[in-house]
C-alpha cells in the first residue's frame, strides 16, 4: 500500500507564536547610566564653572581687636559651552513589501526597533570616544601591561599572580580625593574586564568570606559585590556590542567599550554648584520631544517612493565637566 510523503501532508508555513530577532537589551548601553542627563531647551548654551582652588585654601587669620577680617573671593568662568549635534537614521517600508509580509512580521515595529537600536549604538560609541579613552582624565591615565610596569603602567588585572586591581583602584581613589576633595563613586568596566575580575583570587577571597556562602548560595561576583569590594557606590558594566562588518559581508561583532576601565565621581543628578566628571546635554526642545533624552521618532508616507518612512533623531552633547574627577585604565586586561 502506498502512503503519502511527509511533504505531501504538510506545507511549511511560518510559526505564529515565535520569531527571532537579536535586539540588544537596553541595559547593555551605559551612555545614559554613568553621568547625569541635562535636558536643555536650546541647541547650544553656556554654563558656569568655579575654580576648586578657591574653595580649598586656608586663608583665615586670627583677628585683632578692631581689625579687618582676612578675606578673599573666587572666580567664575562662563565660557564653557555645549552644542547638541543631531543624529538621525531611518528605515523605509515599501508598500509592496508590507503587502507581501506574513502576519508574524510586524514591519512598523521591527523598523522602529532597528532605528532606536541604531541610534543607541551611535550614542554608546560617542560616549566611549568622549569619555572611555586615554588622554581625557587628568586624575590619572594608566595602561595595563603584561610585563614589569614602568611609569604610567600597571599589571593586567587578568594576571592573577601579579595583577592588583583592588590596590590600583585604591590608588586612583586616593589620587582623585587628594586633588579634588571628592571621593569617586562610580567604576565603569568593559565587559571583558568584568569577566576577568570575577575570577581574580583577591576578589573571590573577599567575597567568599563575607558570609552566607554554601552550595545553594555560592559566592557570586556581581556588580554590587564588586562595588563593595572596591568601596564605590556602583559598578557599571559596558556590554553593548556593534557589528562593524558592512552589509553583505561577514558579521564582525565586538564590545564597543573594549578592555578598559574608568573610575570617576559622577553626580547623582545635575544641579547648581554640583561637581561631576561629565554631563550629557540632551536637546529635548527639538522636534517637540517630551522625553528627557532628546530622542524622537516620526512616521510619514512618501508618495514618490510608495513607502512609509520610520525615522528617528537624537540630539545631544556629551561633555567632560571636570577632568580631575576621572581616572582611566587602558587595555587593563590581556
Amino acid at each position: 500500500m502506498s502512503n503519502p510523503t511527509i511533504n505531501a501532508v504538510h506545507v511549511n508555513t511560518p510559526l505564529t507564536n515565535i520569531s527571532v530577532a537579536f535586539m540588544q537589551n537596553a541595559t547593555n548601553f551605559i551612555a545614559d547610566q554613568v553621568f547625569p542627563n541635562v535636558p536643555v531647551r536650546f541647541r547650544s548654551d553656556r554654563y558656569y564653572t568655579f575654580d576648586r582652588g578657591y574653595f580649598n585654601r586656608d586663608e583665615a587669620q586670627e583677628r585683632a581687636p578692631g581689625a579687618e577680617s582676612a578675606g578673599a573671593g573666587f572666580t567664575v568662568d562662563s565660557t564653557p559651552t555645549y552644542y547638541a549635534r543631531v543624529f538621525a537614521y531611518h528605515h523605509d517600508i515599501a508598500d509592496q513589501i508590507r503587502a507581501n509580509a506574513d502576519p508574524q512580521v510586524d514591519m512598523d515595529r521591527l523598523a522602529a526597533q532597528q532605528v532606536a537600536q541604531t541610534l543607541m549604538i551611535r550614542r554608546e560609541k560617542s560616549w566611549v570616544q568622549k569619555f572611555f579613552v586615554g588622554g581625557v582624565w587628568t586624575g590619572g591615565d594608566v595602561d595595563g601591561v603584561a610585563g614589569t610596569p614602568s611609569s604610567g603602567e600597571v599589571r593586567h588585572w587578568s594576571d592573577y599572580t601579579n595583577g592588583d586591581p583592588i590596590g590600583d583602584v585604591d590608588t586612583a581613589k586616593a589620587a582623585i580625593l587628594e586633588s579634588t576633595g571628592f571621593l569617586p563613586n562610580t567604576l565603569v568596566l568593559g565587559y571583558r574586564v568584568f569577566d576577568a575580575l570575577k575570577r581574580h583570587p583577591d576578589i573571590i577571597d573577599l567575597i567568599k568570606y563575607s558570609g552566607g556562602v554554601s552550595p545553594s548560595n555560592p559566592a557570586l561576583v556581581t556588580p554590587s559585590a564588586l562595588a563593595a569590594v572596591f568601596g564605590v557606590e556602583r559598578v557599571v558594566i559596558a556590554s553593548a556590542i556593534e557589528n562593524t562588518g558592512l552589509e553583505g559581508e561577514t558579521n564582525a561583532h565586538s564590545f564597543i567599550a573594549g578592555k578598559k576601565a574608568m573610575l570617576c565621581h559622577a553626580a547623582p543628578a545635575a544641579g547648581l554648584m554640583t561637581p561631576t566628571a561629565g554631563y550629557t546635554f540632551s536637546w529635548n526642545g527639538f522636534m517637540g520631544q517630551s522625553n528627557a533624552n532628546g530622542f524622537a521618532t516620526k512616521r510619514f508616507y512618501m508618495d514618490t517612493k510608495e513607502s512609509t518612512r520610520i525615522e528617528g533623531q537624537m540630539a545631544y552633547d556629551q561633555k567632560v565637566i571636570s577632568a580631575e574627577l576621572g581616572y582611566f585604565w587602558d587595555t587593563i586586561v590581556a
